[in-house]
């Protein structure tokens, strides 16, 4: 190896590293603008220092202001009609809370919901943003978010299911249990063990229903029949939000949105190429999964303006953080 490929080595190997440490600076949703009170990597990780020595405590997160959570909703890109729907629930159950405070009767409230919509459409994001919201208006204890599907709650043995269902409620009590694909738990056979998880979630959403929110999320169709099967399911689940699939210049907004996240500048006729791949890969928006698929393309972005850089013989830093055209016009965007 002669000292060029040397040099050219080494380039990769730096432009591969910051790549990583770019993507895994990108916490939490991808499609999600960056929090205002979001802490630098640094401080991150002098927490996690002081949490190996400090004693273990189970401490609950402090609450954020309501405004301050409606303003963050607002900086999401698109999602209108779930936007009103979640500033109405809010008003609702700020109402409902000051009623009781003031022992005015109130009707039951029902803070449980159904989630409908393609992939990639927000639904884990919102429900992340529920949890803090219910926190914060002092109906939820901690205001976390576990996330779990059929497998995280069906075991496969007679009696186990309840068990690991209720192992899972347990983590998530005083927050939000958001169930993604949640009809996959009815239905597939006499033997399956689906509705074991049915029943011990029922029950535990009647007998924690002060500190415990349940979102369940999928397809609209068989979301449908699936809370439609079950009276008890129907009866606790009143309330739904519909994802609509992001329209291609939401998408390209979220394209720019990850630049900006990653400390990287899209070049003012790079736009347009990536308006046309997306475009182009987005024919299926099911299968190309709306900010799912965005990410996809923005990943492999990435990969072609390494592949670029590599070829230089000297790399600046405005070079590291410039994605051109070319950068676009060399990904696939047909093999979605």
């Amino acid at each position: 190896m002669d000292k060029k490929d040397e040099i050219i080595v080494r380039q990769l190997d730096v432009i591969r590293s910051m790549m990583q440490n770019n993507l895994s600076r990108m916490e939490g949703d991808f499609w999600a603008p960056p929090r205002a009170a979001e802490k630098t990597t640094a401080s991150k990780i002098e927490e996690k220092a002081e949490e190996k020595t400090a004693p273990a405590q189970d401490i609950p997160p402090a609450s954020e202001p309501i405004e301050a959570l409606r303003a963050e909703l607002e900086t999401y890109i698109g999602l209108d009609a779930v936007k009103r729907e979640v500033n109405n629930l809010i008003n609702m159950a700020a109402v409902y809370k000051m009623r009781r405070a003031h022992d005015l009767p109130t009707t039951e409230l029902s803070l449980h919901l159904v989630f409908t919509g393609n992939p990639g459409t927000g639904k884990t994001m919102i429900a992340r943003l529920m949890a803090r919201i219910y926190h914060s208006l002092g109906i939820l204890s901690r205001g976390t978010l576990v996330e779990v599907d059929r497998s995280g709650l069906v075991a496969g043995y007679v009696g186990q299911t309840a068990l690991k269902t209720q192992k899972v409620i347990d983590s998530a009590a005083g927050g939000v249990l958001f169930i993604d694909e949640a009809y996959a738990l009815a239905g597939r056979s006499e033997n399956d063990f689906g509705q074991e998880a049915i029943d011990t979630l029922l029950k535990a959403m009647e007998d924690r229903r002060d500190d415990l929110v349940v979102i369940v999320a999928g397809y609209d169709a068989p979301m449908e029949r699936f809370i439609h099967s079950n009276p008890g399911l129907e009866s606790r689940f009143n309330r739904y939000l519909h994802f609509d699939d992001y329209t291609t210049e939401e998408m390209v907004e979220i394209f720019r949105m990850q630049c900006k996240k990653g400390c990287y500048e899209l070049a003012d006729d790079a736009v347009d190429a990536v308006r046309a791949c997306i475009e182009a890969a987005n024919v299926d928006s099911e299968t190309f999964g709306n900010a799912r698929g965005v990410r996809n393309v923005f990943e492999k972005v990435l990969t072609a303006q390494a592949n670029r850089l590599a070829a230089m013989t000297s790399v600046t830093r405005e070079d590291l953080t410039a994605i051109l055209r070319e950068d676009i016009e060399k990904v696939s965007c047909q093999d979605y």
